[in-house]
């Protein structure tokens, strides 16, 4: 199964509710994905009318396509119930609230499905906790491993 996980999101943001959704992918793009070629880092969802669409993540162009390659860059619209569509929506619109990407994987039935998240933007002392919590979780695991 493939899984490519955005590391930075949970570094810069705080987690508040997550969200499994589907994308509208052509061919080529689902095979590049399969492969475990592309990139979440700078990737985000917006609002475009009553859709949500993900910005900026990168799949590469499918190694063995013809002239029906994809472009590597361009907005996916992402597939959600109505019901959780109106809630984002209306939480988007607080002020300091957005949507981030958070993992895309191939899903049980062999699509492929974006783990996408509404969070708030830590302050650089939130992220200087997350990085002392991060250190004493590996210290504790070393310590355990040296005892076993």
């Amino acid at each position: 199964m493939v899984a490519l996980v955005n590391k930075r999101a949970r570094f810069e943001y705080e987690i508040l509710e997550t969200y499994t959704a589907g994308m509208v992918l052509y061919g080529s793009e689902i095979k590049s994905i399969r492969d475990g070629k592309a990139n979440l880092s700078d990737s985000y969802c917006q609002f475009m009318g009553e859709e949500l669409w993900v910005r900026n993540l990168h799949i590469s162009e499918y190694e063995w396509a013809n002239r029906d390659n994809h472009e590597t860059k361009r907005d996916r619209k992402l597939l959600l119930t109505k019901r959780e569509m109106r809630k984002l929506h209306t939480r988007v619109k607080e002020r300091g609230l957005t949507i981030v990407t958070l993992k895309l994987f191939i899903g049980q039935r062999g699509f492929a499905k974006l783990e996408i998240a509404l969070a708030r933007g830590k302050k650089t002392h939130d992220k200087r906790n997350t990085i002392k919590e991060r250190d004493i979780a590996k210290d504790m695991d070393r310590e355990k491993a040296r005892f076993k």
